[in-house]
């Protein structure tokens, strides 16, 4: 998202950066200001850690700033807000990704990309330690569906822990495909036992889209 300028003058990208630790944060800022040339200025007006919440969805309305999040998400308030807005919010856990995306957008040089698209989110709202089996979660499908076959990130406090696969997906005591908003399920991440009540389930699909310049 380019501040549009008369030719010749310096375009602004101007950036939001939440991460989920200070020094990944102060990594990005310096790292993407870096990419300021005597075309393109990149501006960060906001860099902080935590989750993306709808202050950070305001202020990138208000400034025309894209949002970064560096492991970290945007809480439901913030992404329906952000739709609403038409902001751009852009999630990534390698710098260097980031900054190369940066870089070429501000090169006019996008080419096709895979795109992660969150098709559900999950609250777990039981965990039951279970003798050679380990945790399984008891869960409330809270937006979209879940599907058994899709990518999931374990999120705590909106702070990524985990991203991975699903080892299983029951409803009540049957295999399920797939779960939909409002119904409860079972589950158990593959491999990854560390699960808590009140974390949340982010579901994934990897699909390949057009790159467009920020």
């Amino acid at each position: 998202m380019f501040e549009q300028m008369a030719e010749g003058e310096v375009k602004n990208l101007t950036l939001i950066i939440k991460s989920d630790v200070q020094g990944s944060q102060e990594a990005l800022v310096h790292a993407l200001t870096k990419l300021s040339n005597d075309e393109v200025r990149v501006q960060v007006v906001h860099g902080a850690v935590g989750g993306i919440s709808e202050s950070d969805v305001n202020l990138a309305a208000a400034s025309g700033a894209v949002i970064i999040g560096f492991n970290t998400r945007a809480d439901l308030g913030a992404r329906k807000l952000a739709e609403t807005l038409g902001i751009d919010i852009r999630y990534y856990n390698i710098i260097y990704d980031a900054v190369d995306e940066i870089r070429a957008a501000m090169t006019g040089m996008l080419t096709p990309e895979k795109r992660e698209q969150v098709i559900g989110t999950v609250e777990i709202r039981q965990v039951f330690r279970i003798s050679r089996v380990g945790s399984v979660a008891g869960c409330m499908v809270q937006e979209g569906v879940v599907k058994r076959n899709a990518s999931v990130r374990l999120l705590r406090d909106n702070v990524v822990i985990w991203t991975g696969q699903l080892e299983s997906l029951k409803r009540f005591k049957d295999d399920a495909r797939e779960v939909k908003s409002g119904f409860e399920c079972g589950l158990q991440l593959h491999n990854y036992d560390d699960i808590k009540e009140g974390d949340q389930l982010e579901v994934f699909e990897v699909q390949e889209v057009a790159r467009t310049a920020l």
